[in-house]
């Protein structure tokens, strides 16, 4: 591992911390110190509240969640040697979750969470980076801010 490769696997690692389970101390780069992150967010929302439409034909907050677990799961299909797991991603049926029960809102956010370690993990065993490595990785930060702020917007709205 070059130096770069070794600075560039220490900063996402930290970015992936950061957005998935809050700042770690005082060093923060997109959150406030002492937010929860996306994972203990989410694990401080009921399934009802996850079933919440901001209006119509708008994503569910488990809507959300499931299409961050989709994006992940494609991320670590690729990690694990699959050579083009977007060939055939179908993007809309991560969008097809409307509501959901208890037990199936405990099951996609334990789904989550798994991808989230596998992924993490992933890029920690990772000792040399190209272009598209290093923008996959990057990108999953910066796609999952967006999701974690559109969660958020919704929740707000609905007080």
């Amino acid at each position: 591992m070059t130096n770069a490769d070794s600075i560039f696997q220490n900063a996402i690692s930290k970015l992936l911390i950061e957005i998935f389970d809050g700042p770690p101390g005082n060093e923060a780069y997109i959150l406030n110190t002492g937010d929860p992150g996306l994972l203990r967010q989410l694990e401080s929302i009921s399934s009802a509240t996850a079933s919440i439409h901001p209006g119509p034909a708008r994503p569910s907050l488990a809507a959300h969640v499931d299409h961050v677990y989709y994006g992940l799961s494609l991320l670590n299909r690729y990690e694990a040697g699959e050579e083009n797991p977007w060939a055939d991603a179908d993007w809309n049926a991560s969008w097809k979750v409307s509501s959901v029960t208890d037990e199936e809102w405990q099951t996609l956010l334990a789904k989550l969470r798994q991808a989230v370690t596998s992924w993490r993990e992933g890029v920690t065993r990772r000792k040399d980076w190209n272009d598209i490595d290093a923008a996959g990785a990057i990108s999953s930060v910066a796609h999952t801010a967006y999701h974690l702020g559109a969660i958020r917007q919704i929740l707000a709205m609905n007080g």
